[in-house]
This record gives C-alpha cells, sequence and structure tokens, in this order.
C-alpha cells in the first residue's frame, strides 16, 4: 500500500514535467467575489486537459483586485471601467460572461419590497456596493434609470458583503448581482428590476502582461470564452458573453 501511494503521488508531477519542464505551474487568478462559485468548477475543468496547471484565486471586489495585478497572472471582473486605471499593465481582454442586478431582501420578503422605488423609503436599512466599484456604479445606473435616488446605510466591498448584511438580518435590502442569491439559499430572497431598469453587467477577463507564466495565463483566458467554459457559466446562472 505504501508503494502504490508513493506512485500515486508521483503521477501529478510527471504530468507537470512533460508539460511545463520544471515541474507544476501555478496560475494566480484575480477574480470579482461574484464569480465565487463558478472558479472552482472552471478550474476544475481546465485542469483535466492541462494537468500540468494549479490555481490559486483571488476572490474580491473588483476594485480591490486591479489594485494588486503584480500579485495575479489573470484578472476578471466584473466591468470593463475597472480594467482602464493610467497604469494598467495587460494583455487584450476578453468578455466571457454577462449577468444583471435583482434586489435582495429578507426570507420571504417581509417588508414587501415590489421594486426599486421602495428603496428610497428612508426607515430601509439599504446597503450597496462601493461608489469606486463595478457594483457600487451598476446600482446607481439602475436606480437613475427607474427615477429613483436612495441613501445607502453603508457601501460594501462586493456584492457577498452586501447579500451577507441582508442574510444576517443587518440591513434590510441591498442590490447585488442575480447570480449571487444562488448562494444565499434560503437565507434571502430576491425582488426582480424590470429589464428597462436593469444594466448589462460585462465580465472582462485578461493576461497581467508581467506573468511569468503569460502563456499559459492567455491560454486560460482564451478558454474562458469558449463554447466549454460559457456551458459552466450558464450552469450558474451567468449569461452568454
Amino acid at each position: 500500500m505504501r508503494v502504490l501511494a508513493a506512485a500515486l503521488l508521483i503521477v501529478p508531477l510527471a504530468a507537470g514535467c512533460a508539460n511545463g519542464g520544471d515541474g507544476p505551474v501555478t496560475l494566480r487568478v484575480l477574480a470579482d467575489s461574484s464569480l465565487t462559485e463558478v472558479m472552482s468548477d472552471l478550474t476544475a475543468v481546465y485542469r483535466q486537459s492541462h494537468p500540468h496547471l494549479r490555481f490559486r484565486l483571488r476572490l474580491d471586489g473588483s476594485q480591490i483586485l486591479t489594485g494588486e495585478l503584480d500579485e495575479g497572472d489573470v484578472v476578471i471582473t466584473a466591468d470593463t471601467a475597472s480594467l482602464r486605471s493610467p497604469d494598467e499593465d495587460l494583455e487584450p481582454a476578453r468578455t466571457v460572461a454577462r449577468n444583471s442586478l435583482t434586489i435582495a431582501v429578507a426570507p420571504g420578503n417581509p417588508l414587501r419590497v415590489r421594486g426599486l422605488a421602495r428603496l428610497a423609503d428612508r426607515r430601509m436599512k439599504v446597503v450597496f456596493g462601493p461608489s469606486t466599484g463595478p457594483l457600487g456604479r451598476y446600482s446607481q445606473e439602475v436606480l437613475s434609470r427607474a427615477g429613483v435616488s436612495v441613501k445607502p446605510r453603508s457601501e460594501e466591498g462586493s456584492a457577498r458583503a452586501v447579500l451577507g448584511l441582508v442574510r444576517s438580518g443587518q440591513a434590510d435590502a441591498g442590490l447585488v448581482y442575480i447570480t449571487d442569491m444562488k448562494s444565499a439559499g434560503a437565507a434571502a430572497s430576491s425582488v426582480a428590476i424590470p429589464a428597462a431598469q436593469n444594466v448589462g453587467v460585462v465580465y472582462p477577463a485578461a493576461a497581467v502582461s508581467e506573468s511569468p507564466r503569460l502563456e499559459d495565463a492567455t491560454a486560460f483566458v482564451d478558454w474562458l470564452a469558449s463554447a466549454e467554459a460559457t456551458s459552466l457559466f450558464n450552469k450558474y446562472g451567468f449569461q452568454s458573453p
């Protein structure tokens, strides 16, 4: 049994040597937190045909990740504006998925929120994403389209943080991505935003130009825009690019 265990441990290392020359290659992927669940599937499927790769995921708000490009090989944000910083050092981006917003409320919607106008009630504890990040910008665009002005109780760092406050009862409502609601389960409910008031959320992915693993990073970004990857995005509620 000990001999068999040792043999099994050697297999991935041998595969890494055959493909990368010096053993397994670790790709550091910086991804918006709204991609938390789907990224696990994407990287697992990609590794099946690229056994020399390992993945290290960093999940957070897009506005935070773009300040850490020197710590990543690939970055995936929730809007294109986040990739346009003056000191960007990225390869051409590819759109890999799309999304839209919804209103997260307590289970069963006890306050009977029916639409965006209800969020203007000052008695409501409403939380948004950061005004410096994609979710905050999308939220303001949605409210502007609806002709509604809302003063949030707080701005959180990511959609998952917003959803967390709603789930815990610390907030009455918050604007999040539709796909985030899948992670909430029975701990939160969703109120749809009419298509005419909603926005089209875009997820661009790009390889970091200074990455020492640029070839692998670029190949992974290309694959994220493939039909195989799109089917995985669709599985988690994301729309096709």
